[in-house]
């Protein structure tokens, strides 16, 4: 057989066999969910729990932030009596174990609760304080924020997201009409949200470095109540911050309940042991109750920022053109006009800020 007859056989044969079905259209890269949640696509799954949070904040017209940490371990189980019920994690839905509840009166009258249920009962009392004490604090502070004209949202009071004072700091924002934020976090066990968050600033985190960014980023003011180890390490990690001169801003920092933070720390040990300097026990102060913390924390806030952004805004109006029709607003311009001194401060520290 010649070459050129071999030839044209091989290409007949060739023509007979069918082309290969074309493959399934690829996935985009930003839809191929294998990839974002690989480790390859880490990265983009830090730099979207930056980006998120800050496109709803922008729509949303947060400005800054006032913060709110505690246990996470309580929450309200019938608010009348002011029982409480212990969580069997931080932040879970669910509940601990019935012989870690607190005990009932009931229980403690027939000689039915154990040593360790008596303890959590008493305990369970001043865990109910403190969960009132922070819902009025937060709509103290929220009721004065919203009088502030200005036309973002000021010291918006945010928390973890979850139960406990958590729960209680987002309930009284939200009862005095004002935006409240949660800044929930992703855990192995079952969890929710506490229905008091304003749903577009409900947020829920995967990294905790990313949510421990947006806690600092936007605060100008912590408030920490009675908690356990979250609540240590968030409150430490402020004040070793602001003692290294790490934040950009003054930061107000107030302790809640002098009598539970000096049993469970010592910090004048710090001092006396030369850990700590004795100025460094000046980045915060101590409140026992909602009215007291709401005077510091207006206080600081009025020095720290609204005085000092009212003057500045004054400083540009006035070097601004007298021919200023159509042009935007000076941002902050407006920030305290009509309003006093004693609007913010109250005539008591007016008096002696002057």
């Amino acid at each position: 057989m010649s070459d050129k007859r071999q030839g044209s056989e091989i290409r007949d044969q060739g023509s007979e066999i069918s082309a290969p079905a074309p493959p399934e259209r690829a996935s985009l890269a930003y839809e191929n969910h294998g990839f974002l949640n690989s480790a390859d696509g880490r990265l983009i799954r830090i730099v979207a729990e930056y980006l998120e949070p800050l496109a709803r904040f922008r729509r949303e017209q947060i400005q800054d932030t006032v913060v709110f940490f505690g246990s996470a371990r309580f929450r309200g189980r019938a608010e009348a009596a002011h029982e409480l019920e212990l969580l069997e994690n931080t932040g879970s839905s669910q509940p601990a174990p019935s012989h870690e509840q607190p005990a009932s009166v009931p229980e403690i009258a027939a000689g039915n609760a154990t040593e360790l249920q008596i303890k959590r009962a008493e305990a369970a009392v001043e865990m109910a304080r403190y969960y009132e004490d922070a819902r009025r604090l937060a709509g103290l502070l929220t009721q004065w924020a919203k009088r502030i004209p200005t036309r973002r949202h000021r010291f918006v009071v945010t928390s973890g997201g979850g139960p406990g004072i958590m729960e209680a700091a987002n309930r009284g924002a939200s009862e005095a009409g004002g935006k409240t934020i949660g800044l929930n976090i992703r855990l192995p066990f079952e969890q929710a949200p506490n229905p008091y968050i304003t749903p577009g600033l409900n947020f829920e985190f995967h990294y905790f470095f990313m949510r421990k960014l947006w806690f600092a980023y936007l605060s100008k003011a912590l408030v920490v109540f009675p908690g356990g180890f979250g609540t240590l390490d968030e409150m430490f990690e402020i004040l070793t911050l602001a003692q290294t001169q790490k934040l950009a801003k003054k930061i107000t920092v107030v302790i809640y309940g002098q009598d539970y933070w000096k049993k469970v720390i010592n910090l004048d040990a710090l001092v006396e042991k030369g850990t700590i300097s004795p100025k460094d026990m000046e980045l915060f102060q101590f409140a026992d109750t909602p009215e007291q913390a709401f005077e510091l924390l207006r206080k600081g806030l009025t020095e720290n920022y609204l005085l000092a952004e009212a003057a500045e805004a004054r400083t540009k109006s006035q070097e601004t053109p007298a021919d200023t029709e159509g042009a935007l607003p000076v941002v902050g311009e407006d920030l305290m006009a009509g309003l006093t001194l004693d609007d913010f401060l109250g005539p008591e520290l007016a008096r002696t800020s002057k």
